[in-house]
């Protein structure tokens, strides 16, 4: 066998080291790159980040999407952005031809504080509210306390609707006005006198000692899905959370049939996925379903897992699942889940039916993985 001779060794260590150095001289030039392009691949592909939807919320739960508009009366997209596991505090930006830039109140004698986008040459984005007839609601601050001001959507006769994040999961997170100086110019930024920041932040429920909460689920577009209950003729019938003398806490989910609240459970079955239905006082049964824009009944199940609390979706054809969530007349939102107290299968029985967990509105948990 021949052997190769001693330099053809050193030959091919000094190709390798040569080849490895090339491709380490092959890594981008970060200072060469404008701060424009390394700001474009942070935005866009960064794995950290969670892109969370903006929206006005009515109070007979429905939602407005909120829209950046150029003086063109073009609409693009407003956001808010967590990323790097930050649940304290979110950044809001508009996406204005493919930039991100920063939205916040503007400095002003108005009675309401006019709430904008700012590009980097100091061009100003309105923000705006938008119903599916074209109207265009002003978003503005208002009421301020100490450093936190309120954002909401004003309607025509001066109605008000709160402004929020809305994750595609379904977390809602309150979304204000932040001063952090006594100034009444917080900033100038590109040219433009800056009143206060804008960003997203938890929620912290206050609500009427009595009051009703809309069902629904939530699609990750950032769009609710009624959840209803029908009967075996397709009748619809409301599905609600019930507020009493103001606890928050946990809150009673009851379909409205008959003038009746007619209690809402997950059944005891064999299905891989837990019924979830109503039972009447005559032990009738009643789908609980989520309605889609066009006319699509999702079926809404629970889903098995560990613990006493269990998951509930709407389910869509694909299989993907969608979370199911109380949502108040004031835009606050709780997890609807299903509850067990007991190691049995049977937790109890209602007008006659076997039930296997209870169906309440909880308060949200932030889960950062």
């Amino acid at each position: 066998m021949k052997t190769c001779p001693f330099h053809a060794y050193i030959g091919l260590i000094g190709i390798l080291l040569l080849l490895a150095s090339q491709g380490c001289s092959k890594k981008p030039d970060v200072a060469a790159r404008s701060n424009k392009e390394m700001e474009a691949d942070t935005n866009d592909s960064a794995a950290n980040e969670t892109i969370w939807h903006i929206k006005a919320f009515m109070p007979e739960g429905k939602l407005l999407d909120i829209k950046p508009l150029d003086k063109d009366g073009n609409i693009h997209d407003v956001k808010a952005i967590q990323k790097d596991g930050n649940f304290h505090m979110i950044d809001i930006k508009a996406r204005v031809n493919n930039t991100w830039i920063p939205v916040k109140m503007l400095v002003s004698d108005d009675e309401n504080i006019p709430v904008k986008a700012i590009g980097d040459d100091g061009t100003i984005y309105d923000i705006k509210a938008l119903l599916a007839d074209g109207t265009r609601l002003d978003v503005k601050g208002m009421m301020h306390k100490g450093n936190i001001i309120q954002i909401k959507a004003i309607d025509k006769t001066r109605g008000f609707y709160g402004v929020k994040a809305l994750s595609p999961s379904g977390q809602v997170y309150d979304v204000k006005g932040i001063k952090t100086t006594s100034d009444r110019v917080e900033l100038n930024l590109h040219g433009v006198d800056v009143f206060a920041h804008i960003k997203a932040l938890p929620q912290i429920g206050q609500e009427n000692l009595d009051s009703i909460w809309h069902i629904k689920a939530v699609h990750p577009d950032g769009k609710f899905l009624d959840v209803k209950a029908l009967d075996k003729d397709g009748k619809i019938y409301d599905v609600k959370s019930f507020v009493a003398n103001g606890e928050l806490h946990m809150m009673d989910i009851k379909a409205l049939i008959g003038g009746k609240k007619i209690p809402v459970k997950m059944l005891v079955s064999t299905d891989p996925l837990i019924p979830v239905k109503a039972i009447g006082e005559d032990s009738t049964i009643y789908d609980i379903k989520a309605l889609t824009a066009d006319g699509e009944k999702l079926d809404v199940k629970g889903i098995p897992g560990k613990g006493s609390v269990i998951n509930l979706k709407a389910i869509a054809k694909d299989g993907t699942r969608y979370g199911v969530k109380a949502i108040s007349p004031k835009g606050n939102v709780h997890d609807v889940k299903g509850l067990k107290f007991s190691d049995n299968n049977v937790e109890g029985v209602v007008n006659g039916i076997e039930f296997f967990a209870h169906i309440k509105a909880i308060p949200m948990v932030i889960n950062p993985q």
